[in-house]
Order: structure tokens, then C-alpha cells, then sequence
């Protein structure tokens, strides 16, 4: 494979290759969409016969309807497969992000006193269900079904299902089932994209429609939620990976490089940019990456060396801090490492990121495991206004008010005047003086 990093010097960009650089590789879904529809189609129309038949197509396993769902007796086996050093790692991860999230939690209802005698509050609670999502095709992601699936513990929600791919032999990741069965989730479902889309969105026979779904995916998953919006909340975008690392002189070339694979090493789809304003550690990153593929696996090799060499990642060479930055807040990446040995310095100059992770000793690879924030993020630039996946992605608040008899006059009368003014006469009527001889 041809290794040639990637090298973008903004200042000899036109803002039109400049704009190029901001691109995802889901920018564009119509393909996808196309290729989904007869899918989703087939879901609906066929249930589990039909989820059962995509998933042998696409996944080459060998399930009937019948073996949709995880048993007992699986989980069992998988039991047996996950050596103690794993399953002290997923307890360990388990543990961070439940006390992340439960301290994201709030309290049941807020109330306050607007005016004297007027209050107004919300009340919180969970919402319905919700089917998680666990990809596999790239890998196995027991980290994502602790992502996804403990904040909507906390959160109370009263359905939690998981949603994952089998392999060919029709067996689920056995870490998987582990942290499932750690966290206490027994509804598994051996299904993956657009079809496990299709199949939470209407339902099945075996699998319940759910109000929500969440987690990352392939394009065709995504545009699957986008064309199932109306029949279920799809959750924040979590396309493919895609990260920027930021790094000042101050640091090691080689060290970026390394955090620099983090997320270009999660599939050809991915994005991964370095952005400095030091040619010296762009050079040094550049040079660096030989080493760091020559202990790496030779799929992860390829994964990240189709990106890195590719339209969609490599080093990008700033001109100053200015133009560094507005890049940065441009792509609004899903994932952003700052490089520095002083890294507090420029946690203000960020505007859109899904995550920031500040530091010589914050590399992405503990954000995506143990650290406890949540490591699913927007991706696709929608961090310039959506959050990351949070125990409030699980909960809804109702408006409560309540007004007493002294505070009633002064809210009447004011209510009464806009009411008229709009022309609403119902509106008026029921703040004017003839509400008095209906109150006891």
C-alpha cells in the first residue's frame, strides 16, 4: 500500500480545498439511502422472517427467526470466554461511567418562584425504551455497549435492548454479553444495520418497537435512522470515527502521531487529522507513522493508512494559532486531543468539539474506554450544536406551573392584554372578571 501521509498546507489551500478538508465520508447519503430503502421495506413487511434473512445475507451467519435473541445459555458460554484481566477491565470502565452519569442526573422536579405567588418548574422522568446499538463489522466494542447503554440505566429508562451483528458462526461478541450481563441487560438481539434499524422502528415478533435508538454505525445504519426519524428518535449523529489532534510546538512529533491512529485505525471510513503550527512536528508526526504501523496489526495498517493517506485525514500545517483554531472549530470534530504542555491554554479557543481531552496524558484511547465521560459523540461536524450521548439523551421533563390565589390577579392581567392583542377572545375570557363567579 502506498504510505504517503497526507500533507495540507492551509495557507497555499483556496477556501474551496480548505472547505474539501471538512468532509466526511457520510456527507452525502443518497447512495446509502437508495440502498436502505427496499431494506427497511422488507423489515416491515416481513418481520423476524425477513430480519433473519438480512442478517444471514449481510452477515454470513446461518439464524432463523427463532435465534434472534441471545439465550441463557449463551450468555453462559460467553461467560467462560472473557478472561479475568478483561472482565476486571469492563467492571473498571463500568464503574467510571456510571458515576459520570449518574452525577449528569437531575433531580426528579425543579420549581421556582417567578413571580409572588406564580411557579414554574419542570418535572423529569425517563423516557419509554430504547434499543442500543453495538457495531461489529470493524471490531468488537464492548466499550459501546457500556457507552450506550449505562446512561439509560441510570436514567431509569424501563426498556433497555441491545442491538449487535452476529458473526458467521450466529454468536455474539462474548465481551459484549459480559458487560451486558454486568450492568444487568438480558435483551440482546442479533441484528446490525439498516435492518436492525427497520426492526426497532416497527417491530417484530420478537423484537419490541422502541422509542429511541443510539449508538454508532456504518453509513447505511445512518441513513437508516434518517429515513426512519418519524417512527423513531434516531439519537445524536454517531457516524464513523474522526478526530483531530492538536498539536503546539511543545511536544513531540512522534507522540501526535501515535494519538493520531487512535481513531484513523477504526475503518477506511474514518477521518484523523493532526493540525499544528510547527512544521518541525509535522514533519516529525510524518516521519513517526512507519514506526508506529510496524507494531500495529496489518487491518488496523490499512484502516488508518487509507485514511491518513486519503482526502480525509493526514497533517494539516497552520500558519498561527488563529487560523489552527478556525480549522478546528470548522470541522467541529467528534473527537479532539490538545497536545501541550500546557494545554489549559487553548481549552478556550474551542467552540465545537464532541469531546476535548487536554494533555500529554489524555490520549483518546481512555475517553473511548475508562475515563467515564461518554465516547459517543457527534460526528459530522454536528458538535457545533449537539451534545454528547448523556443521561438527559434518556429523559424528558414536563413544564409544571402552578399559580395561588394571591399571584393570580398579576399574571391575569398581563396574559389578558397580550391575549387581546393577538385577537385570541377565548384566550381573554378565561383571565377576564368573568372567571370570578365560577371560583369557590
Amino acid at each position: 500500500m502506498n504510505k504517503n501521509v497526507s500533507f495540507w498546507e492551509l495557507d497555499t489551500l483556496s477556501l474551496a480545498q480548505q472547505e474539501q478538508l471538512l468532509q466526511r465520508t457520510e456527507a452525502d447519503l443518497s447512495s446509502y439511502i437508495e440502498q436502505v430503502t427496499p431494506i427497511i421495506e422488507q423489515v416491515r413487511l416481513g418481520g423476524d422472517n425477513a430480519l433473519a434473512e438480512l442478517t444471514n445475507r449481510f452477515d454470513g451467519s446461518d439464524l432463523t427467526p427463532g435465534q434472534l435473541r441471545v439465550t441463557e445459555a449463551e450468555f453462559d458460554v460467553a461467560a467462560t470466554l472473557v478472561d479475568e484481566k478483561t472482565l476486571t477491565a469492563i467492571r473498571f470502565a463500568a464503574d467510571n461511567i456510571r458515576r459520570y452519569h449518574e452525577a449528569q442526573k437531575p433531580g426528579e422536579m425543579t420549581m421556582q418562584e417567578v413571580r409572588t405567588g406564580s411557579f414554574v418548574g419542570e418535572r423529569f422522568l425517563p423516557i419509554p425504551s430504547v434499543a442500543c446499538y453495538v457495531p461489529r463489522g470493524k471490531g468488537s466494542f464492548p466499550s459501546v455497549l457500556l457507552m450506550n447503554a449505562i446512561p439509560a440505566l441510570v436514567a431509569g429508562v424501563k426498556r433497555t435492548i441491545v442491538l449487535t451483528p452476529p458473526g458467521a458462526d450466529g454468536s455474539v461478541d462474548a465481551a459484549t454479553l459480559v458487560a451486558c450481563r454486568e450492568i444487568g441487560i438480558s435483551a440482546v438481539y442479533k441484528c446490525g444495520g439498516a435492518q436492525a434499524v427497520a426492526a426497532v422502528a416497527y417491530g417484530t415478533e420478537s423484537l419490541p418497537r422502541c422509542s429511541k435508538i443510539v449508538g454508532p454505525g456504518s453509513p447505511w445504519m445512518v441513513a437508516a435512522k434518517q429515513l426512519l426519524a418519524a417512527r423513531i428518535d434516531p439519537g445524536i449523529p454517531a457516524g464513523p470515527s474522526e478526530s483531530i489532534v492538536f498539536a503546539d510546538s511543545s511536544v513531540d512529533g512522534a507522540l501526535a502521531a501515535l494519538d493520531l491512529l487512535i481513531e484513523a485505525e477504526h475503518g477506511p471510513d474514518s477521518s484523523a487529522y493532526l493540525v499544528t503550527t510547527s512544521r518541525e512536528v509535522a514533519e516529525q508526526a510524518i516521519a513517526a507513522l512507519p514506526e508506529h504501523w510496524a507494531d500495529m496489526s496489518d487491518l488496523r495498517v490499512e484502516y488508518s493508512a487509507t485514511v491518513l493517506c486519503g482526502p480525509m485525514g493526514g497533517v494539516v500545517l497552520a500558519s498561527d494559532m488563529d487560523q489552527a483554531f478556525d480549522f478546528i472549530n470548522a470541522y467541529a470534530p467528534e473527537h479532539l486531543q490538545i497536545l501541550s504542555r500546557d494545554p489549559w491554554q487553548y481549552l478556550g479557543r474551542i467552540e465545537n468539539a464532541g469531546e476535548v481531552l487536554l494533555g500529554q496524558h489524555s490520549p483518546s484511547t481512555l475517553g473511548n474506554f475508562v475515563l467515564g465521560c461518554n465516547a459517543v459523540l457527534p460526528t459530522s461536524g454536528a458538535a457545533a450544536t449537539v451534545s454528547p450521548l448523556g443521561v438527559m439523551d434518556f429523559m424528558k421533563f414536563m413544564s409544571v406551573a402552578y399559580v395561588t390565589e394571591s399571584g393570580y390577579p398579576e399574571m391575569a392581567e398581563q396574559a389578558q392584554v397580550l391575549a387581546t392583542y393577538e385577537g385570541f377572545d377565548g384566550h381573554a375570557n378565561a383571565v377576564s372578571e368573568r372567571r370570578q363567579k365560577y371560583l369557590k
